[in-house]
């Protein structure tokens, strides 16, 4: 019987080079994800902000269903009821991508309404009382001031939106995770293949709070926040 590969040749030669693989559709979908969930938060905060109570009303119904049902759920009903429902199917990564961009939608539109509520009012009333229309106001005065103050719950949402995806491999997209299970299951090694699944994920998380931690001393040291 041929002795076992170690640790490290088992790592090197087999894990490593095809996780790498999940952990590239992971980023991609994360990135993909992040730029549709933020039009969509965008869209739905300033929907939220506005005098239209009708928009108001279908805006709380909207972050109310994405946040208080779960991910794995909006995902499932995605990728299997809308081919039966709608008669509209969707390949593994779209799917995945409409769902995860759906559900981060809702909790971006939160955190935009609230940097942009942030604001003092008497800032908007004094542009107002200046001659400037209030979208005026919010395009000059206030939205300017607000992205200071959404780096952190961005950044937080984006670590987050990262292990989400993680989700999508109950619909068989090779992500991260998709390659950890079929790894594990084939070379019956499981630890090896998860401790490698983690190294990844926080590499990714690690990323993107050194990318917000040196953001945030650029402004500070310009004055800015």
């Amino acid at each position: 019987m041929d002795d076992p590969l170690s640790f490290l040749e088992f790592s090197t030669q087999i894990v490593i080079p095809r996780l790498a693989l999940g952990m590239g559709i992971t980023l991609k979908l994360t990135i993909v994800s992040a730029f549709f969930g933020m039009c969509i938060g965008l869209f739905l905060c300033l929907c939220r902000i506005s005098n239209s109570k009708a928009l108001k009303a279908l805006t709380v119904l909207y972050v109310t269903i994405f946040r208080g049902t779960p991910l794995l759920l909006q995902i499932l009903f995605i990728y299997f009821a809308l081919p039966q429902v709608l008669d509209i199917t969707l390949d593994s990564f779209p799917a995945g991508v409409l769902g995860l961009s759906l559900n981060c939608g809702a909790y971006f539109a939160e955190i935009f309404r609230s940097a942009i509520e942030s604001i003092p009012k008497g800032q908007l009333e004094a542009a107002r009382a200046l001659g400037l229309s209030y979208w005026q106001g919010m395009r000059r005065i206030i939205i300017p001031q607000t992205y200071k103050r959404l780096i952190p719950p961005v950044v937080n949402e984006l670590a987050a939106l990262s292990k989400d995806t993680s989700l999508v491999s109950v619909i068989a997209l090779g992500e991260l995770l998709y390659m950890t299970q079929r790894l594990g299951a084939k070379y019956l090694r499981p630890w090896e293949v998860y401790f490698w699944a983690a190294i990844g994920y926080l590499m990714i998380v690690l990323a993107l709070t050194i990318v917000s931690t040196y953001t945030e001393r650029r402004l500070a040291r310009r004055g800015e926040i």
